[in-house]
C-alpha cells in the first residue's frame, strides 16, 4: 500500500496529499476547499481534543457553545478586528428558496431577504462578548474561563487538507477578567498549556514567542505563537494565544463594578488550535511507508495480527490474542484484534504501517508453541521476539520509548535546522536552498518586515521567549538591532 505514495523526497507537497488519502485520514468534499474528516481520521483528532480539554479543564476553564451566525454589525464594532477578517467572510443574505419558474430548479426567494446579514463565524470574539455583557456586572462575576469545540469558516481560496480549508474545526477559549495583569497571566499560561500539548503529546518540539505587530491577531494587543519546523523545512503555526486588552469590552460596553465600587472595562484573552494539529503530526513525523503516530495521541496504540492457514489454527491464535488484548487493555491501552481472513497478513502489516500504529504484534502456530510473540515498532521499523509473558511490561515501556524517540528525531532535526545568520546573501541561499529556521536580526519596522516578506516569502514567525538581547544589525536593512528573531518560510 506504502508503495503507493509518492516518495517524500521528490514530491514533498504530493506525498502528504498522497499520505491523507490514502492513510483513510480525510478526503476533498463536493463543497470546493471543505473536506470530509473519516473515521480514523477523526478517530485522531478525538484523541486530540480529549487531551487538550482534559489540560484546559485542569486549569479551570468550562466549555460552552455559541452560535455560528454572527450579525454582520457585531464583526463591524471592533475595526482591526473586522478589517483583519473581511475578505474571509462567508455572508447569509436570504433565509428561504423556492422552485423557479420551470417547477424543476431552485432560486433564492427574494422576498426572504434577511433584514441584517449574517456571517458565518470565522472566530467568535464578537458574538461572545455580546454575551458576556449580560453576564458580567460586578467584579464577582469575574473571571469567566470559556471554551467552545466549534467549527468556524473562513473563506480560503488555497487549501489544502488539514493545513488550510474553507471550514475547519478547532477550539477557541475566551476568557473575561478584572485586570490588565489576569489577563496577561491568562495569556502566557494557555500558550505553555499548548507548548505542553506540542511536545508531551504530539511528540514535536516547538518554539513559544511573541508575534510582530503585523502578524497579530485581528483586535488582539499581543499575540503569542507555538512554532514548529515541519520535515520539509517550513514552519507550521500550531496554536496562538491573543491578549486582546479591553478592545471587544469597549466594543460591546461590557463594564464591571471593582471592588472600590469603580465602573471598568473588562480584560480579554482569546486562544485556539485546530485540526491543523493533524498536520502538524503528520508533516512533522511521517516517512515513505504512511504515518508515524505519536502512541499519546494513537486511536489504536497496538496491533494484534495472527498468522495462520485455516480455522483451527486461528481458534487456538484467537484464544492467546484475546488475552493478551484483554490484559494490554487493562493498563489503559487501546489494542485491535484484527482476525479478518479476506487480507493477508502480509497486507494487514503495510496497511497498519502506513495508518501508524505504534506497535504491531503478529501471533503464528510457532509462536503459541514458543509461547512468544514478534513486535515490530513503527518508528525504527525494527522487530524483535518477545516472551508473552513479559508483554505487559514490554508493551508499556515500548509506547514511551516510541515517543520519546520520535520527539528526539524532531528536535534533531530542528537543531540540525536551525541557522544563526548575519548576512543577506547567506539568508536568502539558506531559505532557498534548505529552509529551515534562521535565527536574524531585525530593525523592528514593519516596512522591513514586509520587504523580507516580498523578495523571500519569509516571515518573522515569532520573537522567541528565551532569547537573550544581542547588539547586531537587521539582516535586510543594516540597522542596529537589540535582538534575533525567528524568520521561516511557512504553511
Amino acid at each position: 500500500m506504502a508503495k503507493f505514495l509518492t516518495n517524500r523526497e521528490e514530491n514533498y507537497s504530493q506525498w502528504y496529499n498522497d499520505l491523507v488519502i490514502k492513510a483513510d485520514l480525510a478526503e476533498n468534499s463536493a463543497v470546493r476547499g471543505c473536506m470530509v474528516i473519516k473515521p480514523y481520521g477523526y478517530a485522531i483528532w478525538e484523541r486530540i481534543q480529549a487531551e487538550l480539554d482534559r489540560l484546559f479543564k485542569a486549569t479551570g476553564h468550562v466549555n460552552a457553545y455559541f452560535p455560528l451566525f454572527i450579525p454582520k454589525s457585531f464583526l463591524s464594532r471592533e475595526a482591526a478586528h473586522v478589517e483583519g477578517f473581511a475578505k474571509e467572510c462567508a455572508v447569509v443574505t436570504h433565509y428561504r428558496l423556492k422552485t423557479d419558474e420551470t417547477g424543476k430548479g431552485i432560486v433564492v426567494d427574494p422576498d426572504a431577504r434577511l433584514d441584517e446579514e449574517l456571517i458565518i463565524r470565522p472566530t467568535s470574539e464578537t458574538i461572545i462578548w455580546n454575551s458576556y455583557r449580560n453576564w458580567i456586572h460586578s467584579y464577582r462575576d469575574l473571571p469567566i474561563l470559556i471554551n467552545q469545540w466549534a467549527n468556524v469558516v473562513r473563506w480560503e481560496m488555497r487549501t489544502r487538507l488539514f493545513l488550510r480549508t474553507a471550514e475547519f474545526l478547532w477550539q477557541e477559549g475566551h476568557t473575561a477578567h478584572a485586570t490588565r495583569d489576569e489577563a496577561l497571566e491568562e495569556t502566557e499560561k494557555m500558550i505553555n498549556v499548548y507548548a505542553n500539548f506540542a511536545e508531551n503529546f504530539m511528540a514535536l518540539p516547538v518554539i513559544k514567542g511573541r508575534k510582530s505587530e503585523n502578524e497579530r491577531f485581528a483586535g488582539a494587543l499581543d499575540t503569542f505563537a507555538i512554532e514548529a519546523l515541519m520535515q520539509d523545512g517550513k514552519a507550521l503555526q500550531a496554536g496562538t494565544s491573543h491578549f486582546l486588552g479591553q478592545n471587544f469590552a469597549k466594543a460591546f460596553d461590557v463594564q464591571f463594578t471593582d471592588k472600590a465600587g469603580k465602573l471598568e472595562y473588562v480584560w480579554a484573552t482569546s486562544w485556539g488550535v485546530s485540526t491543523r494539529l493533524m498536520g502538524a503530526i503528520i508533516m512533522g513525523h511521517a516517512d515513505n511507508n504512511g504515518l508515524v503516530l505519536p502512541p499519546k495521541l494513537a486511536p489504536i496504540q497496538v496491533v494484534i495480527i495472527p498468522i495462520f492457514k485455516n480455522s483451527d489454527q486461528l481458534a487456538l491464535i484467537s484464544e492467546k490474542a484475546v488475552k493478551i488484548k484483554a490484559d494490554l487493555e487493562k493498563k489503559g491501552i487501546t489494542v485491535k484484534y484484527d482476525d479478518r481472513d479476506n487480507n493477508t497478513p502480509g497486507w494487514k502489516f503495510t496497511d497498519y504501517e502506513l495508518k501508524g500504529v505504534p506497535v504491531r504484534l503478529a501471533i503464528g502456530p510457532r509462536d503459541l508453541q514458543n509461547n512468544t510473540v514478534e513486535a515490530a515498532r513503527r518508528d525504527t521499523l525494527s522487530k524483535e521476539t518477545v516472551q508473552i509473558e513479559n508483554i505487559n511490561e514490554y508493551i508499556p515501556a515500548i509506547l514511551d520509548d516510541i515517543q520519546a524517540n520520535i520527539f528526539k528525531k524532531a528536535l534533531d532535526f530542528r537543531q540540525q535546522n536551525t541557522f544563526h545568520i548575519d548576512r543577506w546573501d547567506d539568508f536568502v541561499s539558506t531559505l532557498d536552498n534548505q529552509g529551515g529556521f534562521i535565527m536574524a536580526h531585525w530593525d523592528g519596522t514593519a516596512e522591513t518586515e514586509e520587504k523580507i516578506k516580498e523578495e523571500t516569502k519569509a516571515t518573522i514567525r515569532c520573537i522567541p521567549f528565551n532569547t537573550a538581547e544581542e547588539d547586531g544589525k537587521c539582516i535586510y536593512s543594516g540597522k542596529p538591532s537589540k535582538r534575533r528573531v525567528l524568520f521561516a518560510r511557512a504553511y
